[in-house]
């Protein structure tokens, strides 16, 4: 039996459009959630009670249990606390969460109460938004200066071999305006809800093809792919932007499907031949970083492939390989294969 058997929240918390969770604030013990609050989390109230902070939270962000369970201390000490905080379901899905701490009594004894609201659609709205604006302020800004002092340059040197390389420096960052412009689509194609269901996919055979599609595009790549357990995801286009990005003419890349062994979940491993990717962009994909002029990051791909897999309800996690070489690591939500799955 539960040792908070006799606190509880009123029956009628069950009618509202909002997670609602009654905390141990010593603890961090889930005392009571209504029903939208397991719907929301994906878990039973009976299995909450037995679980700890770092358990519903996503272990890949900078968010820790330990971190929780502190803003519930400060609650109960008078400070009411508001916050973001990126929640993993049962199903391995990630979500974002709002939650709205305040400190309650209840039969003579102090609790947390949480309110949780599901923010996931406005929050990825707003980061698309930001990004788009980062990729306005720094990476087309400069692009256009360099298009810009080229142009100038060819009104007044009367050279023609440095003619022609300026025009072709002028054509060059046209394309990379391009190239941008297309990333920018392929954001807005990932994280804009459609009404056409996900389909279910054996996840290797989702690799495979995007690979196949790779090969298409870049006939000299050497792409191997290594099943080592049967899993399966829901995918759709966005996965095929995030497989099969790449920046090398002729990529070597090993790729392995197998289960996260801390969490279940399908993880796609990704290992490539390429110079290591500047831990400068690596740190402008983490939405709580600053951004300035110094620290943005040079390209938009990673940007692509982040929110790409983030709007499948996976997350991303890089390795570095020296003195070349970089890991990417999916990791997904697992689903029931269809009935028909062989």
């Amino acid at each position: 039996m539960s040792i908070y058997a006799d606190a509880g929240l009123p029956a009628e918390y069950d009618t509202l459009h909002v997670g609602i969770v009654l905390y141990d604030p010593a603890t961090g013990s889930v005392v009571d959630a209504n029903a939208q609050l397991e719907s929301l989390f994906g878990y039973p109230l009976d299995e909450l009670r037995t679980m700890l902070a770092d358990e519903y939270s996503a272990n890949t962000y900078s968010f820790s249990g330990t971190e929780l369970v502190e803003r519930l201390r400060a609650t109960a000490d008078g400070n009411p606390q508001q916050f973001k905080w990126r929640v993993k379901r049962s199903d391995g899905e990630l979500i974002w969460v709002r939650f709205h701490l305040s400190p309650t009594v209840l039969d003579g004894t102090e609790y947390v109460l949480a309110e949780v609201h599901d923010i996931t659609d406005s929050y990825v709205a707003s980061r698309r938004v930001g990004l788009f604006s980062r990729i306005l302020r720094h990476n087309l800004r400069n692009e256009v200066n360099v298009i810009a002092g080229c142009a100038g340059k060819m009104t007044t040197d009367a050279e023609i071999e440095d003619v022609r390389r300026t025009a072709e420096t002028i054509r060059a960052t046209a394309m990379d305006l391009g190239g941008i412009t297309e990333s920018v689509k392929e954001i807005e194609r990932a994280t804009t809800p459609t009404e056409a269901p996900r389909a279910t996919r054996r996840a290797a055979d989702a690799v495979r093809d995007a690979a196949d599609r790779f090969r298409d595009q870049y006939p000299a790549a050497a792409i191997t792919i290594e099943e080592r357990e049967r899993m399966w995801i829901r995918a759709d286009s966005a996965f095929d932007h995030a497989i099969v990005h790449s920046d090398e003419p002729e990529p070597t890349v090993d790729v392995t499907v197998d289960a996260s062994p801390n969490t279940g979940r399908v993880e796609i491993r990704i290992a490539d031949s390429a110079p290591p990717i500047p831990e400068i962009e690596i740190d402008a994909l983490d939405e709580f970083t600053a951004v300035t002029s110094t620290s943005h990051g040079s390209g938009v791909g990673l940007f692509v492939m982040k929110w790409c897999i983030e709007s499948i309800g996976g997350e991303l996690a890089f390795e570095t390989r020296e003195p070349r070489g970089n890991v990417v690591h999916f990791y997904l939500p697992p689903k029931e294969p269809p009935e028909t799955a062989t």
